[in-house]
């Protein structure tokens, strides 16, 4: 169902009419579940690549349900000695427990009766994956042979695209088609739907064949509105079905792409940002389009230091964060003195953290001291020290191709050289460097190589402040690994006599164990008032404004940079304004603000992790950005006890803005729907207004009641 507004609804209508309103309110896809059907650990070990350890599972006897619950000390056990093996296998291990009873997702497609029944509209990244040659090995292989073979290629393709939280829709032969956006959507699904593919493309050609030739596929991802969750068909063949142009492009763009090549949409390349290495195929004439589509081929993951870098094509100018700015400036002095400190920057997502931060980085650059930046990864929650790992390979220019030897001289480098014999193998094993005849094996149980793993990165970053001051960056800790949070509370302690400055970002459900120390400061960014709106809007616009227009984005953003930078930039691409001297003006009459292809995912993702409730949602922005309780409740047809229980999960995720008092029947009351900003009163029944205010003081500051509340997200 669209979020887009529909006409509100008024008091006094027949019954016949809350019926047929009711009958086209659409239902929540709730999360699908998977056919439990018995798991072979030797495919699902294939579809890894790794499948040299069945053996020693199987004489072990690990079973589907035990391996859901197999650790690193395990998978040692079990002969696993290669730290990248071990890696690679709890990532998988990690994925299977976030699904149902486990690692059936590699080998069934989910079925159609487990998904909920009823269709909506959604935006949605479609994966068509089509194995390169299959006709030849149909010619070559016996059925049974060539059934294999197939079979091994679909457990590859499926593990992959359960660890990326995919919805494997249909397995056609050799084509699969995959869904990334339902039936659970996320904030980068289209970025997940990329990393799902290259990291498809690698075990596909890993996988051992009977013949002399590596398998290979061709994929194509593409982006857009849909409706999808209708079922078709009878028994075994029926399927959720997807309406829309979107399925229909990637199938034509895996048909574009060369074996082993990724080929994406226009789309999807935009809400990517710069987070891939792209090859611009220009446009392509493709079946069943009038027009060529724009065409893309993935080379890679790009090299960046940070996920907000490289998702956002330069920075607009800071605005509203003043405060805040002088605060870190006043920290990093007191840091850079020698007298270390901690700062807790918190905020929901596109508040301006990652801005701040860079913002921080830029004013200091040109004075002398070393920046470490390490960036938390939603895909690498349970990927032991996964940040330091990705910073110590940047740092030490580590190519995928270096031979292990230039590795080592690279890495050997980066450290400190009066312990070079002591850390070079320490940190070799953590990135799965063999160290040959230069360093002899670790003889170390475990427990003594991870002791003195942390140990040796806190002694780098102490050396590396003894030389010049610090300032190390580390974004987005709601998303670290339990190794990595160990070594933040090590760092925490040894920096006081350090001059180092620790910039720790995380979101608000993120529970920071660090408060509370003499030189621990924290920060909460809050919304920007709606002046602080306008003054963004026209430096993403260049030029001022039409009022009308600035006031829509005042009013549909609710203060939040993120979604002011996008619904300005979708204003401008959607050719509604005329740049004059003066600035633009409007080319027409204003229409309606559609919600920006960039915030579709972020904001279905929200609503798909409230699937109980996500009706009442639904309802409520059907009837429009303002509803009064009574109204909801007639529509909703719910009792009373369910409805505000209903409202009041509505209210804690913060996507509906509701009165201070439960409504009941006695005191009649008005929610409001979070599409209109807070301080826009709502009249409800018995002519009361309600604004849902709740100003969240920023931590570090005075609090500022001027901006709009937490309580109440934009909904556009």
């Amino acid at each position: 169902m669209s979020l887009e507004t529909a006409p509100s609804a008024t008091r006094g209508v027949s019954q016949a009419t809350w019926t047929e309103f009711r009958a086209g309110v659409v239902m929540v896809a709730e999360a699908c579940r998977i056919r439990a059907t018995p798991m072979d650990i030797s495919e699902w070990l294939r579809g890894l690549g790794l499948e040299q350890y069945a053996s020693a599972f199987r004489d072990n006897d690990i079973d589907g349900e035990v391996l859901r619950r197999l650790a690193a000390e395990d998978l040692r056990d079990l002969g696993v000695t290669s730290v990248g093996h071990r890696r690679r296998l709890l990532d998988a291990i990690a994925a299977l427990k976030d699904t149902q009873p486990a690692a059936e997702t590699s080998l069934a497609p989910v079925t159609a009766a487990n998904v909920s029944r009823a269709a909506e509209r959604r935006q949605l990244t479609v994966m068509f994956c089509d194995l390169v040659g299959s006709t030849a090995l149909s010619v070559r292989f016996d059925p049974e042979e060539l059934r294999e073979e197939i079979r091994a290629y679909q457990n590859a393709v499926s593990g992959v695209v359960a660890r990326y939280d995919g919805f494997v829709a249909k397995f056609m032969g050799d084509g699969v088609l995959v869904y990334f956006g339902y039936p659970r959507a996320h904030e980068d699904d289209a970025e997940r739907a990329v990393r799902a593919g290259l990291e498809i493309e690698a075990a596909v050609t890993s996988l051992e064949t009977r013949g002399t030739e590596r398998l290979a596929v061709r994929i194509g991802i593409a982006t857009g509105l849909v409706v999808v969750g209708d079922l078709l068909g009878e028994g075994s063949a029926r399927e959720r079905a997807v309406t829309g142009e979107t399925p229909n492009l990637a199938a034509r763009l895996q048909a574009l792409a060369e074996p082993g090549q990724i080929v994406l949409a226009g789309a999807t390349r935009r809400l990517i940002g710069d987070l891939f290495r792209l090859r611009n195929l220009g446009r392509r004439a493709v079946k069943g389009f009038a027009e060529p589509v724009e065409a893309f081929a993935v080379e890679g993951v790009a090299a960046a230091e940070s996920r907000f870098e490289a998702a956002r094509r330069g920075l607009t100018d800071l605005v509203g964060r003043a405060a805040e700015s002088v605060l870190l400036r006043d920290r990093l002095r007191k840091a850079w003195g020698g007298a270390g400190q901690i700062v807790l920057l918190s905020g929901e997502a596109g508040i301006g953290k990652s801005r701040l931060a860079a913002q921080l980085a830029a004013e200091v650059a040109s004075e002398p001291h070393t920046r470490l930046r390490y960036q938390c990864s939603p895909y690498h929650r349970d990927s032991v020290l996964h940040p330091f790992v990705v910073a110590l390979g940047r740092a030490a220019g580590l190519a995928p191709d270096d031979p292990a030897e230039t590795q080592l001289d690279k890495l050997e480098a980066i450290l400190a050289p009066a312990r070079i014999a002591e850390t070079a193998p320490l940190f070799a094993s953590l990135l799965s460097i063999p160290t040959g005849s230069r360093y002899p094996p670790l003889a170390l149980s475990a427990a003594q190589q991870r002791r003195l793993t942390l140990a040796a990165l806190l002694d780098q970053l102490e050396a590396l402040a003894r030389q010049k001051p610090v300032l190390m960056l580390f974004e987005d800790v709601h998303w670290a690994d339990a190794t990595s949070l160990e070594v933040l509370d090590l760092t925490v302690e040894r920096v006081r006599a350090l001059p180092v400055l620790v910039l720790i970002t995380f979101r608000p459900e993120y529970e920071a164990t660090w408060t509370g120390l003499s030189h621990v400061t924290s920060i909460a960014l809050d919304r920007l008032a709606p002046a602080e709106v306008e003054t963004l809007a026209e430096h993403v616009a260049g030029r001022p404004l039409p009022p009308e227009v600035t006031a829509q984005i005042v009013a549909k953003t609710d203060g939040v940079p993120l979604f002011v930078e996008e619904l300005t930039k979708t204003v401008l691409e959607e050719g509604l304004l005329v740049a004059g001297p003066q600035g633009w003006h409007l080319d027409g009459p204003l229409p309606p603000f559609a919600i920006p292809a960039t915030l579709q995912d972020s904001l279905a993702a929200r609503l798909d992790r409230l699937a109980p409730v996500k009706e009442i949602a639904q309802i409520g922005a059907a009837i429009g950005r303002e509803f009064s309780y009574p109204l909801l409740r007639a529509v909703a047809g719910r009792d009373e006890p369910a409805l505000c229980a209903a409202l009041a999960q509505l209210e804690e995720a913060e996507l509906c803005s509701a009165p201070a008092r439960r409504p009941t029947r006695a005191t009649p009351s008005s929610t409001r729907w979070s599409r209109t900003p807070p301080t826009r009163p709502c009249s409800g029944a018995g002519g009361r207004s309600c604004t849902g205010r709740s100003p969240m003081p920023c931590a570090a500051s005075s609090p500022r009641s001027r901006r709009p509340s937490r309580n109440s997200s934009p909904i556009i």
